[in-house]
């Protein structure tokens, strides 16, 4: 499932997604509303985790904004207003649940698996490229109905690349969904992945699937897609 938190407090944002990444979640992070508008006109998402007081503009903006463009992915809000009034605002914008700070870990989880739940039938559960297909929910990976075992992180780089089929991904947009902006990998940690997922992905198969743009980054598509 993928996850994108919109918070302007870097300490929240990591313990989030720490322990989201650990229930097996892919987060990727915004830090105001302008950056998290740009990112949800280019990616999907399955849940949003958005703080309503940020820079540059807030929460309900933001909320106002997506929903006008007929984006229904499900929001969550979590933040330190915690009148009735400004949860019953909240929800009236258009979010579908509202968490009050200092909040419970389990909790959060918990309600963000059921809206998920709630909205899984707007979600295909699997993905397919060419003969490739990627099971979200299980974590699975198949090609011409051979197996394919990947670590945690290759398959969220896979997944990633998947959700933008036939797209160019720059090393940068790679590496930030992945580690996030907080930490600093290798400088070649995303050319490095990639190799590892062309020997499970490709190399044992007729048709290459994943793609070098050149001065870019990354890309995957089917045979059929290059003509």
């Amino acid at each position: 499932m993928r996850v994108l938190i919109v918070e302007d407090e870097p300490k929240v944002v990591g313990f989030l997604k720490k322990g989201l990444e650990e229930e097996n979640w892919s987060v990727a992070t915004a830090y105001n509303g302008i950056e998290a508008l740009n990112i949800l006109r280019d990616q999907e998402f399955d849940i949003l985790i958005l703080d309503i007081m940020m820079p540059k503009m807030d929460g309900l903006t933001l909320l106002k904004n997506i929903r006008q463009e007929g984006n229904r992915v499900p929001v969550l809000f979590l933040t330190a207003k915690d009148a009735i009034s400004e949860r019953v605002s909240g929800l009236r914008s258009g979010a579908d649940d509202y968490l009050v700070k200092p909040f419970a870990f389990e909790e959060l989880l918990a309600r963000m698996q059921a809206l998920v739940r709630r909205n899984k039938w707007e979600e295909p559960e699997k993905l397919q490229i060419a003969d490739l297909i990627i099971s979200i929910d299980n974590h699975t990976v198949t090609r011409k109905e051979q197996q394919i075992s990947l670590s945690p992180l290759e398959f969220r780089i896979l997944e990633l690349l998947a959700r933008n089929q036939g797209r160019a991904m720059s090393r940068e947009a790679i590496e930030d969904y992945i580690w996030g902006r907080n930490e600093s990998p290798d400088t070649n940690a995303v050319d490095v992945y990639i190799n590892f997922l062309r020997k499970k992905i490709d190399k044992p198969f007729a048709n290459p699937l994943i793609k070098t743009v050149r001065s870019i980054g990354y890309k995957i598509e089917g045979p059929a897609d290059d003509f």
